[in-house]
């Protein structure tokens, strides 16, 4: 072999490198994100990778031990004086051999990943299923031989009412000491969720000075988020948030049921990278908040149907086909220790919301809890905006759900200068139509990019998913873009930005000179952002059919990417049905807010499990409409609903940019469609 194949993740970038080329060196190449400060003599250790093996059906690659040289000298040296942690490799020393995948730690990257799924306001009612107690216990008694366990649960019973307490055996050997510690008067907690025995969870000495405090986690197929909070008060006591790992076995949920099927190991793997992740989110989160890891005693969680089989290392082939049969669909009630986390308290339980049906799962039901479509008087259509969008759409007669592909555009994958939400990536966007002249905000700095000081207060690095969104509505605004998706050239347009690219035009949004590289809006990056859009309308739509109506009164759009969408922008490119713009609102993360909704009360709990009877599944995979409705609305923003909402807020213009052109993308719409369905 005289060069391989080297693929980079989270950013999915790749190239074919020389045998001998080190990893810093093709990752420089490629552009990738990766940090050095040393010039590469391994001293600084900024640029720490970590190698994946295995088989990945996606890329058609097999990656083994020996695709990288053997640990050096330098290598070796650096781990003895500073650590290494296993698996780990410096990226100016490991030389390349052979295909191999590479993951680049959030620490490894100069530009650190911002997962946008801050916890909401919103006040919770408190009814934990996990409360603290101290009580004082009777002294063992020659005259009475029952055991210091026994003792304690009769004055639970006498002191605060609670009877039959069990015990997780874990704690069995820390229960003496802390009595004797305490002088026969304990602090403990107990879970008692109203569907078991109320069960001894945690026992100290002396009551914890920070309280107890549990966790909710919102598993998403790009990114993990999890808040801590106070389990007394429901306060949010931290909250970050991490890459998916498994994004190396694939982007898109598919992919990664793929992986699944094709490599028998491959279900085992992407459990153990995700719950890694998560116990590290888990110290993390402790660390930030300043409070002991076995206080930590409970934790919810939330997540697609994909995402939850993997966790629970359950094999998500099922679901990758009809009838998508999941393997449990109610919630579950089980020690986090059952699914391999081990960083919080070592009796600590889990609760996982119950799955909708297959392809809708615990997150749309948590973002029925938190936004409540049941109680809702007028018709509202909430998105959940995602690699995978969860819709659901009700009142208070009844609630439909279903599941759309958009696939990873939206967070700025597939995009030609696309990146993940990171500072410097290209947040807002707005084109002059008188001169097609572009202003754009990035994320860390407050200044336009026309503003005095931009250059020198922040460097532009890429251009993240609402950047994009918002790129490629003000295109179509400003009549540079046409209503099927077509770029015009100079000529056409009259704007020297619109610039050649093979048998195409792309729009120069930043051209490099002040910092940072070149960006372009590419033919293909429009292409890509009308699949996402159009897979998503046509679920909404879809819905809108079932319901029997053509119209919704309210929008919400939820989740991360979608709590930074703007409303007019979103409406232009057609992402969401026509309605009133000062109608459509944001929700934030309302998946991870359900989650706290459900780590604070036991009742939360009981009224989620209720819903999801209550909702009705639309299978988008199926319906026939689905397809008509996508390719209806492949077009910017629909090729045939009037949209009049919109159009009373803003004028679009209407150019053609080539018929042959624009017959030729509508049949290439039409195909894609029907590869995507089938």
């Amino acid at each position: 072999m005289t060069d391989a194949a080297v693929i980079f993740m989270p950013s999915g970038k790749r190239g074919r490198f020389p045998v001998g080329t080190p990893v810093l060196s093709a990752a420089r190449a490629l552009g990738v994100d990766l940090d050095s400060v040393c010039g590469g003599r391994g001293i600084c250790g900024r640029c720490q990778v970590a190698p994946s093996l295995g088989h990945f059906p996606k890329h058609g690659m097999t990656a083994t031990a020996d695709a990288l040289s053997p640990v050096n000298a330098v290598e070796t040296r650096y781990a003895d004086k500073r650590g290494l942690s296993p698996g780990r490799r410096l990226g100016c020393q490991a030389v390349i051999m052979g295909d191999m995948v590479v993951d680049v730690p959030p620490e490894s990257q100069v530009h650190r990943q911002i997962v946008r799924k801050d916890a909401s306001a919103r006040a919770m009612q408190m009814d934990p299923a996990t409360r603290a107690y101290v009580i004082d216990v009777a002294p063992p008694d020659m005259h009475d031989p029952s055991g210091d366990f026994e003792r304690l649960a009769e004055a639970l019973a006498a002191q605060w009412g609670v009877t039959g307490l069990t015990c997780d055996p874990v704690l069995l050997p820390r229960l003496q000491g802390a009595l004797r510690r305490g002088g026969w008067q304990v602090a403990f907690a107990v879970h008692d969720d109203g569907h078991m025995l109320p069960l001894l969870t945690g026992i100290w000495a002396d009551l914890p000075p920070r309280g107890i405090a549990g966790l909710a986690i919102d598993l998403g197929s790009t990114t993990i988020a999890a808040h801590l909070c106070d389990l007394a008060t429901g306060d949010v006591l931290a909250s970050a948030g991490v890459m998916n790992p498994q994004i190396r076995f694939g982007e898109d949920l598919m992919s990664r049921v793929s992986h699944a099927m094709l490599d028998p190991a491959g279900t085992a793997q992407m459990a153990t990278s995700v719950r890694s992740a998560l116990d590290g989110l888990v110290a993390d989160l402790a660390a930030e908040a300043d409070i002991p890891p076995d206080t930590i005693l409970e934790l919810t969680l939330v997540g697609n149907p994909v995402m939850h089989h993997l966790l629970l290392g359950i094999d998500p082939t099922e679901l990758g086909q009809a009838p998508f049969a999941l393997a449990h669909q109610g919630a579950l009630r089980l020690a986090a220790r059952e699914l391999g986390l081990t960083a919080l308290a070592p009796a600590a339980r889990a609760y996982l919301l119950p799955c909708v049906a297959g392809h809708v799962g615990a997150d749309a039901a948590a973002v029925a809890l938190s936004e409540a479509p049941d109680r809702s008087d007028d018709l509202v259509l909430v998105v959940d905006v995602g690699t995978n969008a969860e819709i659901l759409l009700g009142n208070r007669d009844r609630v439909l759900a279903c599941s759309s592909p958009t696939g990873p555009a939206f967070e700025g994958a597939q995009i030609s200068a696309g990146q993940r939400a990171a500072p410097g990536a290209i947040e807002r966007v707005r084109i002059d139509p008188a001169t097609g002249i572009p202003r754009f905000r990035v994320i860390g700095c407050d200044l336009w990019s026309d503003d005095p000081g931009f250059a020198e207060a922040t460097e532009v690095t890429g251009i993240c998913g609402s950047g994009i969104i918002e790129a490629v509505a003000e295109l179509r605004m400003a009549g540079l873009l046409d209503a099927s998706g077509l770029l015009g050239g100079p000529e056409a347009t009259g704007c020297p930005r619109m610039i050649p690219e093979g048998r195409t035009f792309a729009y120069l949004l930043h051209d490099g000179s002040t910092s940072g590289p070149t960006i372009t809006v590419t033919q293909g990056d429009i292409r890509a952002i009308q699949l996402a859009k159009s897979a998503l309308y046509a679920g909404a739509r879809l819905l809108m059919d079932e319901f029997g109506t053509d119209r919704v009164d309210r929008v919400v759009l939820a989740g991360a990417f979608g709590a930074h969408i703007s409303a007019l922008h979103a409406m232009v490119l057609g992402m969401i049905p026509d309605c009133p713009v000062d109608r459509v609102t944001s929700a934030g993360n309302a998946a991870g807010t359900g989650a706290r909704m459900a780590l604070a009360s036991r009742s939360a709990r009981s009224e989620v499990e209720a819903l999801v009877r209550r909702i009705t599944k639309v299978e988008t995979a199926i319906a026939p409409r689905f397809q008509e409705h996508f390719v209806a609305a492949n077009a910017l923003p629909h090729a045939t609903a009037p949209f009049p909402h919109l159009r009373a807020e803003v004028a679009l213009p209407e150019p053609h940019f080539g018929a042959a052109a624009g017959t030729r993308r509508r049949g290439r719409a039409r195909q894609a469609a029907t590869q995507e369905d089938t």
